[in-house]
Formats: C-alpha cells, structure tokens, sequence
C-alpha cells in the first residue's frame, strides 16, 4: 500500500514504520496519524511479523503535532472529535513496539514515542514537551506517561519549564532504554526487533501485557495476572518446546502456537 506520509516495509519478521514528513520536520497531522494506524493495523494482522520499529530521520524523529492544522479548532470541534483519540492506536498494538529516536522527538512527537513498548535513543536525540510555550499543556499523555516513566519532578520541569532534555540525561531518568551511536540506530532497533520476532509471539506478547497490567492496578493485582499469564503459557507448543530446547542444549524453534 502505497502512504504519502510514512513508509512502511517488512524486514525479515520486523515491520519498520518510517515517518516521512521531512520538510515539516515530521510534524504529525491527521493524515500521517491515519497512515500510521492502517500500517500498524496490517503488520498486527500478520502473523510472521513479531516486532514493530517505528522510527524519523536523523533530524527528527517528530518534532510535534501540527499546529498550523489544530490552531484554529474550537473547544467543540476538539471534544466532538475527541482530538488525539487516534494517536492512541499505537498503544492498543498487542505485539511489542519500538520506538528508535534520533533528533528532535517534542510535544506530540515525545508523547508519540513514550506510546511504545520502549524507546532506543541515539545520541542526538532530545526530547521535549514544549506545550506550555504555545499557551497550552500536553494532551497526548505527556502529562501522564511520562511522569510514569520519569517521575513527578522531572516531569513537573519539563512541562512547566517546557525545556528539552537530550539523549544522556533521558536515558538517565529511565524515559529511554538504551542509547546507541547515531549511524547505529535503525540498525540497532532492528537488532532488537528481529530478537524479539524470533521468540515466542504468544509469550512476548503476554510479556507485555503483563508489564502494562503493572501501570494499572494494584502490586498484589498486577503479581496475581502474572502468575495467572504465566499459568497459560503451559497450554502452549512453544512452553513445551523452549523447555524441551534448553534441557536438549540445542536452539528453540518456536511456532507461535
């Protein structure tokens, strides 16, 4: 399928999204937000594909929402169509998602990455929610995601301050997992998709499940939905195989089943 705002390609068992605005410094309007939910919808549709890397370029990942489309919305038009509702597509996909940044990721385009499973920075990446510079606030979970990734304190200076926070310090503070050479990215979110591909579907999906379930309910909840996911996995194939493997010494060959 052919999109005007992102590319989308299949490498081995990891789908890889490219948002492709570059004159806009990849700005998110409506129609690069649709494209990206039709993509996602085709590789979760797809049962060889394991992994999901979602990527810019090297200047920008996505340097926010476009404000020359949302400038003159009204409160109504806003709540009628529940605005940013659609971006949150990304967060309802059940196998993982990686989010590789480099350059500018600010405001909807920091929001956008913090929506998946985890973040692979490189070493010019710098995050931001400037938000409160144009006369409003995150509205994308800024405000929630990434004080549970980061913490009140942090969080409160970045979106009240609306400074920016690079590569270094993010990686500090646990908003991304891992910082790699800026040449190295793709290559290295591809690295990690194509790990996770090659494992267990159904496993890495409930992984993620159940780390999700952690953000939502209670210690004691979230251990018991552990254990319970953990219970299944032994009606599975691939239990029995990995097990089989790892006694055997020999590599697993895991049929999602």
């Amino acid at each position: 399928m052919a999109y005007e705002c992102i590319i989308a390609e299949k490498k081995g068992k990891v789908g890889l999204i490219k948002l492709n605005r570059p004159d806009a410094l990849n700005a998110l309007n409506s129609m690069l937000i649709d494209e990206l939910a039709q993509a996602l919808d085709k590789f979760e549709a797809n049962d060889k594909i394991g992994c999901i890397v979602v990527t810019g370029s090297e200047k920008a990942f996505a340097a926010g929402a476009d404000i020359k489309e949302m400038q003159a919305k009204t409160y109504m038009e806003a709540y009628k169509e529940d605005f940013l509702k659609r971006w949150e597509r990304i967060t309802h996909c059940r196998i993982p998602v990686i989010a590789a940044v480099s350059g500018y990721a600010l405001g909807g385009g920091c929001e956008l990455a913090r929506m998946c499973d985890f973040i692979i920075a490189s070493s010019s990446a710098v995050f931001g929610q400037p938000e409160i510079n144009l006369g409003v606030m995150p509205g994308a979970g800024g405000t929630q995601r990434l004080a549970r990734s980061i913490g009140k304190a942090k969080t409160m200076d970045m979106c009240l301050t609306g400074r920016n926070m690079d590569a270094e310090e993010a990686e500090r503070a646990g908003l991304v997992s891992r910082v790699v050479k800026e040449g190295n990215l793709v290559d290295e979110a591809l690295k990690a998709g194509d790990k996770i591909a090659s494992l267990s579907r159904p496993a890495t999906m409930m992984a993620k499940e159940a780390v999700n379930v952690a953000f939502e309910t209670s210690l004691a909840e979230g251990v018991r939905f552990e254990r319970r996911m953990f219970h299944s996995m032994f009606a599975t194939d691939d239990q029995k195989e990995g097990m089989s493997a790892f006694a055997e010494k020999r590599s697993a060959n895991f049929k999602n089943s």
